[in-house]
């Protein structure tokens, strides 16, 4: 028995009425958002960032492959990862569809991550994925766009992720909780590890020969580039989760 409330099709329609006057307010909102986006001011990249793709070392000019805008994703695999990130690894499902749209738009999406390069092309073939990915394995870009923490930072409890200075150690607790043990067996490292990563994205663009950052977000800032959650928060139930529910696509059971 359903314990939601129930009514008729008019009350429905009231409520969906209501709703719909919220959703458009929200829909004005983020388009507002997206102008203050473009509106940000470009800082100019003068470093020599050198990355490692399926065509050979790289650098981040590269990676435009002649398109004018970048969209990297900062997917959490690390060196010492043995498989990439759950959470990451389902938000990058959806990166095979949009690509081919992004590249006739003159926009490249990319992810970079810390592992080798073969680690990379491993778990990428047996995700079934296409997507361009690059290693940052000998750069300092991770570091740079504060994706990526030193071991020093990350035992001195400030780090800085998502613009302000944060403690990513757990407490004594914390290697217990079921979320923490699910995420970190699933890469098969501990937490201190896993964490030195964290996601992201950033855009950039290439005007003239130079190159500028535009656009960083982290933490809940890629919710949006989830492309199973816009979906969950208009199911019957939300997306109704209290514990690590998700896997890798190819983990689920039959």
């Amino acid at each position: 028995m359903t314990i939601h409330k129930t009514g008729t099709r008019e009350e429905w329609l009231a409520a969906r009425l209501d709703l719909l006057l919220a959703e458009k307010e929200l829909t004005r909102r983020s388009d507002e958002l997206a102008r203050q986006r473009e509106d940000l001011p470009w800082v100019r990249i003068d470093n020599k960032y050198v990355f490692d793709t399926d065509e050979g070392t790289a650098s981040l000019a590269d990676l435009f492959r002649g398109r004018s805008q970048l969209l990297i994703y900062h997917f959490m695999f690390g060196p010492d990862y043995e498989a990439g990130c759950p959470s990451c690894s389902a938000i990058a499902d959806g990166f095979n569809g949009s690509v081919v749209h992004l590249a006739n738009h003159d926009v490249t999406l990319c992810a970079v991550s810390r592992a080798p390069l073969a680690k990379l092309q491993a778990y990428k073939q047996r995700m079934g994925w296409s997507f361009p990915w690059a290693s940052s394995s000998d750069s300092d870009f991770n570091y740079d766009f504060h994706v990526t923490h030193t071991r020093e930072e990350w035992q001195s409890g400030a780090v800085e992720y998502n613009f302000r200075t944060v403690d990513l150690r757990l407490p004594e607790t914390g290697e217990e909780n079921p979320f923490v043990a699910a995420i970190t067996s699933s890469v098969g490292t501990d937490w201190p590890t896993y964490r030195t990563e964290g996601p992201g994205m950033s855009a950039f663009a290439l005007d003239d020969g130079v190159i500028y950052h535009t656009y960083s977000t982290y933490e809940r800032g890629v919710d949006a580039l989830w492309g199973m959650y816009p979906w969950l928060d208009r199911a019957p139930l939300g997306r109704n989760e209290t514990v690590l529910w998700w896997r890798r696509h190819d983990e689920y059971p039959a």
